[in-house]
């Protein structure tokens, strides 16, 4: 067993508030159920602390109450450097909850560790400087995210300042909030209460102002982010264009094509001359349109129909590169 899965295993059975059980260790390392066993042998050897417990399915879950050895680790450098960028996408996102929560992080695990530790971690962040994430975005008011940012985790309602594709004019919208999603543009996930109680996705470069309204609401247990997010390619959902989808890529671009997950539910299946094809079920023809542009004519759309007329004839052999 490797030192490193042996203090990830321990920093998992001290965290979490049943610990591990063999079901956790499998997953997270990859092995088979007798290799599980193996590691929690083995952490219970490192760890003479361990206890264990059998829930009423009858699954065993180890727990470490005594957590001094793991402290003793301080923070790795891998560690810090993700901390970090992650203060910065919560800067450059304008969500200032997050910036502040995140920064008393880092400062409460540098306070923790020795000074020459910390003098070196210092000098990683500072590294950091270094990497950022580029391409265009739509600007967002930091005010504007951070009052939706509170609202999500309290959660409380909130009356939006918005305008729709189809207003004229901004009007207020009175919405329980439940997500975001992150990209070029950036939509706020929430149930519009004048609008049938529905789920909708309002951009937020078209909130003109967000008001907390104080009023707590229950979340609705059966919604979750990810399912909602995978309805779509990108951030557009329409009922009519949500279909099976599928692309055929030319062999030339197998390699390429296959470092990619374009979409959560894809299916790869390999064609008889080795070329992939890829299909899954999700709406946003014009985002996939600008994806499929990027492969040239390396790329066929099988279907659906629609999708395909709206490629052909912008297939480009000249581009010269893949994504």
């Amino acid at each position: 067993m490797k030192s490193l899965d042996l203090i990830r295993l321990a920093e998992m059975a001290a965290a979490r508030h049943n610990g591990v059980s063999l079901d956790d260790v499998v997953e997270e390392f990859g092995v088979n159920q007798r290799t599980a066993q193996r590691m929690i042998r083995g952490l219970e050897m490192a760890f003479p602390g361990m206890v264990w417990s059998t829930d009423r399915e009858r699954r065993r879950w180890w727990k470490l109450r005594d957590t001094t050895l793991l402290r003793m680790q301080g923070i790795c450098d891998s560690e810090l450097a993700v901390l970090d960028m992650s203060i910065r996408r919560a800067q450059r996102g304008g969500a200032i909850d997050d910036v502040k929560a995140l920064m008393s992080l880092r400062d409460r695990q540098l306070a923790a560790i020795p000074s020459s530790h910390a003098r070196r971690a210092e000098a990683v962040l500072e590294a950091q400087g270094y990497a950022c994430r580029p391409g265009p975005k739509v600007q967002v008011g930091p005010r504007i995210m951070g009052t939706i940012a509170v609202a999500i985790k309290a959660p409380f309602s909130l009356v939006l300042t918005y305008r729709g594709a189809q207003d004229t004019e901004a009007r207020e919208r009175t919405v329980e909030p439940y997500g975001l999603l992150r990209g070029i543009r950036q939509y706020l996930i929430a149930r519009d209460l004048g609008n049938g109680h529905d789920f909708r996705r309002f951009r937020l470069d078209r909130i003109k102002d967000t008001t907390i309204t104080g009023q707590s609401f229950a979340r609705d247990p059966a919604f979750d982010l990810e399912t909602y997010a995978a309805q779509s390619f990108g951030s557009w959902y329409s009922d009519a264009e949500h279909v099976r989808v599928v692309w055929r890529f030319a062999p030339s671009a197998t390699a390429v094509a296959r470092e990619f997950e374009f979409h959560p539910t894809q299916k790869l299946i390999d064609e008889p001359d080795g070329s992939p094809r890829v299909e899954f079920t999700a709406s946003g023809w014009i985002e996939m349109v600008w994806h499929l542009y990027q492969w040239g004519d390396q790329v066929e759309v099988v279907a659906p129909e629609q999708l395909r007329a709206m490629v052909q004839g912008f297939q480009r052999g000249d581009l010269g590169v893949l994504p």
